[in-house]
């Protein structure tokens, strides 16, 4: 008995082993998102812009300030991020010097983070509109971030976060798309 079960075994495991084992080739995440549509926004704001359909929400806020202020938040609940939008109005140039500092010095900021921050200025002299865009790489707490303004009267801040722990790799294909968002709200943004 003991003979047979061990032949038994030795058959089983001769015959078993087929062929050499293949790893499985790499596979990478496809991420695809829709063709954005955009349409005007144009709501009781001293501003109207492009805005993506895609975007569930806008929540208007408004701000304790001296000035007119107040804040936007698009929200994207599909790519779990928001792109915050901050207005205030401009009232001197010593207003408008403080909002460009801080608006500089908040991205500065990420430069903890951040292995880059590559800086885009943005003219738009038909529409009185000029800034500058930010895009931030690394695990930094907001992909992008821009201001513009007209130097007169409207000054707009913008920044993107996702609802998730920063890691650059896994949000860079939703950081890329909403981005997009982002330069067509500052191409678009017309004052009033």
């Amino acid at each position: 008995m003991r003979q047979l079960i061990i032949i038994l075994l030795t058959f089983v495991t001769l015959t078993s082993c087929g062929s050499d084992p293949i790893p499985k080739p790499k596979g990478y995440l496809r991420l695809e998102y829709p063709q954005a549509d955009y349409k005007t926004y144009n709501q009781d704001l001293p501003f109207a812009f492009d805005r993506n359909m895609l975007s569930d929400t806008i929540i208007y806020k408004p701000l304790q300030d001296d000035v007119k202020s107040f804040g936007l938040n698009i929200e994207y609940k599909k790519l779990k991020g928001t792109i915050y939008l901050t207005y205030k109005a401009i009232d001197g140039e010593e207003r408008l010097i403080k909002y460009l500092k801080n608006a500089q010095n908040f991205t500065q900021e990420h430069t903890k983070k951040a292995d880059a921050i590559e800086e885009v200025v943005w003219e738009n002299p038909v529409n009185k509109v000029y800034g500058m865009f930010y895009e931030v790489g690394g695990n930094a707490a907001s992909q992008s971030q821009f201001y513009i303004t007209d130097s007169i009267n409207h000054f707009l801040t913008g920044s993107l976060y996702f609802y998730a722990k920063p890691n650059y790799d896994s949000i860079l294909p939703a950081a890329n798309y909403l981005q997009k968002d982002i330069k067509r709200i500052m191409e678009s943004v017309e004052w009033k």
